[in-house]
């Protein structure tokens, strides 16, 4: 390459790099009404989410919540707190992550799962079940 067409070639990086930053889930969100708060991070080269808050992060008796409702009896003691209920998104284009899956703790279950940044600043969180999904807008942390 030219020394006259570098400045371009490293301004188109800025510039991809830019967008590809403003297109960034990273970070802390709200679940609806505010009942959890998510931290999105990598996960080596894909991104997770763990719950790093809680509205009511204490049961009846005073305890932590924990997974009680998880299928493997050896996870039902765990806490809700610190547990990484968003796995393995991927990349698919400009504000879209998928092939990943969510873990619903309150009924145990995993769905498969996809996540748009909305034009908004919101999050659009989907649990799959074939073709049929359910959707939740999640907001940012601030």
């Amino acid at each position: 390459m030219n020394l006259v067409r570098l400045p371009f070639a490293i301004a188109a990086f800025a510039l991809f790099a830019a967008t590809a930053d403003a297109a960034s889930i990273e970070g802390d969100w709200l679940t609806p009404k505010g009942g959890a708060k998510v931290h999105i991070a990598p996960c080596g080269p894909k991104l997770c989410g763990t719950v790093v808050w809680l509205k009511t992060a204490f049961d009846k008796t005073g305890q932590p919540q924990k997974d009680a409702n998880n299928p493997d009896p050896a996870l039902r003691s765990r806490p809700v707190i610190g547990m990484q209920f968003l796995r393995g998104f991927e990349p698919a284009g400009s504000g879209h992550w998928n092939k990943g899956s969510i873990y619903d703790p309150g009924g145990g279950k995993t769905y498969d799962s996809k996540l748009g940044l909305k034009t908004d600043g919101t999050l659009k969180v989907e649990g799959c079940i074939a073709v049929f999904c359910v959707a939740q807008i999640w907001t940012p942390a601030r």
